[in-house]
Formats: C-alpha cells, structure tokens, sequence
C-alpha cells in the first residue's frame, strides 16, 4: 500500500528527529525499511515542503518554535541569507550551501505582496516578482531582517 503524503511528511519529520542522515539516498533507504517507498523527486519535494535543512551534521527540520504571522521568513533569512542582489524584476538570494530551497519554500508559503513565484538551487535562489519595486521591497525587507543588528537582538 502507497503511503499518503501525509503519512510520508510524519515518517520523514520522525526519522530526521532520530537520526543523522546525510543524503536522500539515506533517507529513501530508511523510509523504504518502514514500508514507505518514494522516489528521489517525490523525497526531494517533500523535504522542500517540509523546510528541512541539510547542513553539516545532516538533515535537520527547522526550529519549531512558533513565530508570529509573516515573522518565520525574516527569522529564516536571518539565519540563512548570505546575499541579496536586485536584478530588475529578479531577485537573487545566496545561501550557505544546500539551504537555497528552505528559504525558498517560507518565501513561497509568505505570499509576499509581488513575488510570482521562486527556484531554488543548492545555494541560490532566483525569485520572481510582478514589478521592480515589488523586487526592492524584498530586498529591502530581507536586508533589513538579515542585518547584524537584527541577528544579535534575536540570538
């Protein structure tokens, strides 16, 4: 029997808690040891829809701690957001290796007034907007939110 996605997001929030894994290939062979099988793109999906972050010490799921409404993104570029450049309607967000997609995923889920949609690489991530000003006010409020001040005010 196929698991549902639900059911998938569980075991792969349940398996990242407990254990260190480094790659999908590690993940999918785990999931699989429980009966779930999944492709590489479906997993792929899933850990960009769950916001896990893969760092050194591998896969982790992101702080769970409760933020309020349209504070998750700015505590996520604080945390994740190495540089920001305005390319017209484009902008362009660079990230430590392997987090483009996490970012991505909370600014996909802000419904940021202008912002058409996101592709996330490895370390990058280009995000559409309707307008250029729609495209400096992301940059605007991501610099704002990923300043040293702000970093050391929230640590």
């Amino acid at each position: 029997m196929a698991a549902t996605k639900v059911q998938r997001h569980r075991a792969i929030a349940r398996l990242i808690a407990g254990a260190e894994l480094h790659s999908q290939h590690e993940l999918q062979r785990e999931l699989a040891a429980q009966g779930i099988r999944t492709t590489q793109a479906t997993l792929s999906r899933d850990l960009a829809e769950l916001g896990v972050l893969k760092g050194a010490g591998g896969y982790r799921l992101q702080d769970g701690t409760p933020e309020p409404s349209g504070d998750a993104l700015d505590a996520l570029a604080r945390r994740l957001l190495a540089g920001v450049e305005q390319a017209g309607n484009l902008v362009v967000l660079h990230t430590p290796p392997g987090q483009a997609s996490a970012l991505a995923v909370q600014l996909d889920r802000s419904s940021m007034r202008g912002v058409v949609g996101t592709i996330a690489g490895d370390d990058c991530v280009f995000v559409a907007t309707r307008t250029a000003s729609n495209a400096k006010e992301l940059v605007r409020r991501l610099t704002v939110a990923a300043s040293p001040a702000r970093r050391k005010a929230t640590a």
